[in-house]
């Protein structure tokens, strides 16, 4: 073998030897890129997720101002009128006393002497809910019962529990009866198209903890609440965001 077919051997080895690294590097850096890709799809996914949560939040964020807004503007036009109502802490339920609604001790009946009364809490209650159509933002609006916690023994049975019902039933049903068609309360509907309001009682299982100076805690606790909740992200909903976020990073 010649010296010049060494070299030439050599050289082809040199040349294949490089191809081989050359295509070594080349499958890395393919390899690479693959991966950056795959990184920056999910970085791109979880800043969508987190921007789906984020919107979700500003809903219930925006929700519970207006809710706030409603009960400061209820409060204030009764109280203004001379119904004396009360907001609790979380500016989430107006309690309406006995003295606005005069339910005595073991009655649910609203009497004729406070039926204007009650009525105009009803219509108060619908101007501010409609204004500016704020029931979109709401779930629920519970009209609760409440009553002392005397024993009571009524007709049929009936205890603390069917009195408390019986009092929102009664408030509800003046409502009903007082307002006209287009500012009935029980036309209003939630985001879902369901009833907005709703009537519960509770007996004397929530009594209140701050009755007003001068007003026997019986007297105190013989109220009516009005609950408003607001709308919030469901489970299926959640779910969803965080299903689409894992099928796009798949």
């Amino acid at each position: 073998m010649s010296f010049t077919d060494v070299m030439s051997g050599l050289l082809l080895v040199f040349i294949l030897a490089t191809v081989a690294l050359m295509l070594q590097v080349s499958q890395k850096q393919q390899a690479l890129a693959d991966t950056q890709h795959t990184l920056n799809a999910k970085v791109t996914e979880a800043k969508k997720q987190q921007a789906a949560f984020s919107t979700q939040i500003d809903k219930v964020n925006e929700a519970e101002v207006i809710r706030t807004q409603m009960l400061k503007e209820i409060s204030e036009r009764l109280n203004a009128a001379g119904i004396q109502v009360t907001v609790n802490s979380d500016t989430s339920v107006l309690s309406i006393p006995t003295a606005a609604l005069g339910f005595a001790s073991g009655s649910y009946t609203i009497e004729p002497q406070y039926a204007a009364r009650a009525a105009a809490i009803g219509q108060v209650l619908s101007d501010v809910i409609r204004k500016d159509d704020r029931f979109k933002y709401l779930d629920t609006v519970f009209v609760e019962g409440h009553t002392d916690s005397e024993p009571f023994n009524g007709p049929l049975n009936m205890d603390n529990w069917g009195l408390s019902t019986f009092r929102a039933i009664s408030l509800w049903q003046l409502w009903g009866q007082s307002m006209p068609g287009d500012s009935r309360l029980d036309a209003l509907k939630n985001a879902q198209g369901g009833p907005l309001f709703s009537v519960s009682g509770y007996a004397d299982t929530r009594p209140v903890d701050d009755a007003p100076a001068g007003i026997p805690d019986f007297a105190g606790n013989r109220r009516i609440d009005i609950r408003i909740t607001i709308i919030r992200p469901s489970s299926k909903e959640l779910e969803k965001i965080s299903d689409d976020f894992s099928d796009g990073t798949k």
